[in-house]
């Protein structure tokens, strides 16, 4: 069974030592979706959110989030983010699905950093769209796929 990286031998707790890790091209892809009503969807379309163009406010949230995860998440590494992409595809009429890509070039991965942009940005969805819709679902947060270091590759579906 594989051992939980961020606790030492006696349990406590440890921020794990990436020193002698090798350095390569890391890349994380996750995804979130905020579930409303017609409504509130074509609202978001239109861009006739009293608040402004949501997707947008929504994307920079989560381009934001992303380079603040380590302040957020107690054993995530401050990390050099050199990419951090937001898309909104596989949309339907009453649910917006949230794509979040994160690269780095460094000693440790940025999952956390994809989750938690594709978090925030489902958030901000449901922050500017809730004086019109307070039964919003956001959902489906997870890593779709990862790369770089020494675990290879995952692929959500073909790895769990």
């Amino acid at each position: 069974m594989a051992q939980l990286t961020h606790f030492d031998e006696q349990g406590a707790s440890r921020m794990v030592d990436v020193g002698n890790k090798e350095i390569t091209d890391r890349i994380a892809v996750a995804h979130a979706k905020v579930i409303m009503k017609p409504e509130t969807f074509q609202l978001i379309m239109d861009k006739k959110v009293q608040k402004g163009d949501v997707l947008e406010v929504s994307r920079v949230a989560g381009i934001m989030a992303a380079k603040q995860t380590f302040a957020l998440i107690p054993m995530c590494h401050p990390l050099n983010i050199t990419s951090v992409k937001i898309d909104y595809t596989n949309n339907s009429v009453s649910e917006i699905a949230i794509f979040s890509e994160v690269r780095v070039t460094g000693k440790t991965g940025v999952e956390m950093e994809a989750i938690t942009a594709a978090t925030i940005c489902a958030i901000t969805i449901y922050d500017m769209c809730k004086s019109v819709d307070k039964g919003m679902v956001i959902s489906d947060i997870h890593l779709i796929k990862k790369s770089g270091g020494k675990s290879g590759t995952f692929v959500f579906g073909k790895d769990t």
